[in-house]
C-alpha cells in the first residue's frame, strides 16, 4: 500500500515539475541518458526551443484574430500581449524560444520582404517620387540621429526611431535593432519605437486621407502622400484605398518603394555601427546582416519573373506571420516597468519625426509632382 502511494506520489512530482518548466519556473535538468537519445538530428535544439516558439506563436495567433475582429493593428496586439507574459522570460523553458523567435525568426522574417518587391514596380513610379521618398528616409533618419543627442537621449534611439517612421514602422524597427549594437537598453527602445510607431501610424491613416481632402490634392497626388508619410503597410493600404482604386494603388507602390530603403538603410547603420564599435565599448561588433542578402536576393528574383505570384504570395504570408511571431517573442521580453521609465522624449522625439516626413513629402508633392 506504501509502495503505491509512494509510486503516485513520485509520478505526481514529476508532473507538476514539467508543468512548472512552463510556468517559468525552474524544472530540474534531465538525466544525462535521456539526453544522448535522439531520433533525429536537431532533436535537441528542438525540444530546447518549442516551448517559447509554441507561447509566441500563440500569441501570434491571438493578436491576429483579435486584429481581424476589432480593427486594431496586429502588431500591437502581439506586442501588448506579449508583454504581459513577460515572467516566460525570466527564467525557465521558454527562454530559448523567446530569443529566437525575436531574433532568428525576425529575420527571416524581413528577410521575406523582399518578396513583395519588384523593380519595375518602383521605376513604374518615374523619377519624382523615388527622389521624393530617398530623401524623405534619409533626411528622417539624420533628424532623429540629430535631435536625440538634443534632447538626452541615445543617439541609437534616434537612428531607429528615425528609420522606422522613415521607412515602414516596426518593420524597420526590428531589422534596424537587430543590426545596432546591443546594450541594456537596446530592448526598450525597440519595444518603445514599435509601439510609438504603430499608434502614430494607427492616427496618420485616420487624419491623412481628411487632409489630402482639405488640400484639394488629386488621386495620384494624394497616393503618393499617403504612400510617402504613413508608416505601416497595412495602413497605407486602408488610407489609399479608402479614397478610390487608384490612389490606393500608387499609395502601395511608393510604399514599397519605402519598404525598398530597408536594404541600403541596414546595410549603412551595420557598417557604421561596426566602425563605431571597434570591440571594446560595451557592445558586440554587429555582424554581416545575411538576412538583408536574402532580401535583396527575393527582390531581384522577382523582378526577373522567376517567382510565381502564388509564391511571392506565400512569402507575403509567411512573412507577415514571422513577424507578428517576432514582436511576441519581443514583448515578453520586456516589461511595462521598463518601458514607461522611458518619459516623455522619445515620444516626442518620433512625433517630430512624423511631421518631418510629411512636410518633405507634402512639399515635393505640391511643387514638384
Amino acid at each position: 500500500m506504501h509502495s503505491d502511494l509512494d509510486t503516485d506520489a513520485a509520478a505526481a512530482r514529476a508532473l507538476f515539475q514539467s508543468l512548472e518548466g512552463m510556468e517559468g519556473l525552474s524544472r530540474p535538468e534531465p538525466a544525462p541518458a535521456l539526453k544522448a537519445r535522439e531520433r533525429f538530428p536537431g532533436q535537441a535544439a528542438l525540444i530546447k526551443l518549442y516551448p517559447g516558439v509554441l507561447v509566441a506563436g500563440t500569441i501570434a495567433l491571438a493578436s491576429t484574430w483579435l486584429s481581424q475582429h476589432y480593427g486594431a493593428p496586429v502588431m500591437l496586439f502581439a506586442l501588448l500581449l506579449g508583454m504581459t507574459f513577460h515572467f516566460l522570460h525570466q527564467e525557465g523553458r521558454c527562454i530559448p524560444g523567446i530569443e529566437f523567435s525575436s531574433k532568428a525568426i525576425l529575420r527571416f522574417g524581413v528577410a521575406l520582404l523582399g518578396a513583395r518587391i519588384t523593380a519595375g514596380q518602383i521605376l513604374s513610379l518615374g523619377i519624382t517620387p523615388i527622389v521624393t521618398v530617398v530623401i524623405a528616409v534619409v533626411s528622417t533618419i539624420l533628424l532623429g540621429a540629430f535631435l536625440s543627442k538634443r534632447l538626452g537621449l541615445r543617439q541609437g534611439f534616434g537612428v531607429l526611431s528615425g528609420g522606422a517612421v522613415g521607412i515602414c514602422g516596426a518593420s524597420a524597427a526590428l531589422a534596424i535593432a537587430s543590426v545596432l549594437p546591443r546594450d541594456k537598453d537596446g530592448e526598450r527602445d525597440t519595444i518603445l519605437t514599435v509601439v510609438v510607431v504603430t499608434a502614430l501610424s494607427t492616427i496618420a491613416m485616420i487624419t491623412y486621407p481628411l487632409l489630402t481632402a482639405a488640400l484639394h490634392l488629386d488621386q495620384t497626388k494624394a497616393g503618393v502622400f499617403l504612400g510617402g508619410t504613413i508608416h505601416d503597410v497595412a495602413q497605407v493600404v486602408g488610407a489609399g484605398y479608402m479614397i478610390s482604386p487608384h490612389t490606393g494603388d500608387v499609395a502601395t507602390y511608393v510604399k514599397l518603394l519605402r519598404v525598398s530603403m530597408l536594404l541600403p538603410v541596414v546595410f549603412v547603420i551595420a557598417f557604421l555601427a561596426a566602425r563605431m564599435l571597434p570591440g571594446g565599448s560595451g557592445g558586440a561588433r554587429p555582424q554581416l546582416p545575411l538576412f538583408l542578402v536574402a532580401f535583396a536576393a527575393l527582390v531581384a528574383v522577382n523582378s526577373f519573373g522567376w517567382l510565381p505570384k502564388a509564391g511571392a504570395d506565400a512569402a507575403t504570408e509567411v512573412s507577415r506571420w514571422c513577424l507578428v511571431t517576432a514582436i511576441a517573442g519581443l514583448g515578453m521580453k520586456t516589461s511595462f516597468k521598463d518601458v514607461m521609465t522611458a518619459g516623455w522624449r522619445p515620444v516626442a522625439l518620433m512625433v517630430v519625426e512624423t511631421a518631418w516626413i510629411a512636410g518633405v513629402v507634402l512639399v515635393a508633392v505640391e511643387w514638384f509632382l
